[in-house]
């Protein structure tokens, strides 16, 4: 079943996090992830935001995202997205078809 990770960032050491953006499609691209959203000027519609960028993948199961996320090469470059912003990330199941 596709699964959905959102992220959402408030910047803390912006050259930190830019270190990681700039490497990150390198090793994103390696894996069966989508990048849907990457957007750091959400449209707050209702409610309190108060972070900086709101991220949206999509792998195609659980299993994918894990060997995304545990791999050795997302974990060199993560310490770099760790020291630039705190971070919201939620792992969302999708709908199963009816």
């Amino acid at each position: 079943m596709t699964v959905y990770v959102m992220a959402q960032l408030k910047f803390t050491d912006r050259a930190a996090y830019d270190r990681y953006q700039s490497r990150f499609f390198g090793v994103f691209s390696r894996f069966q992830g989508t990048l849907l959203v990457a957007d750091e000027a959400p449209l707050v519609v209702e409610g309190e935001w108060p972070r900086d960028k709101v991220v949206l993948m999509s792998f195609p199961d659980q299993g994918a995202y894990r060997a995304f996320a545990e791999s050795p090469e997302y974990q060199e470059i993560s310490r770099d997205r760790k020291a630039g912003a705190d971070a919201v990330v939620l792992l969302l199941r999708g709908l199963r078809p009816s």
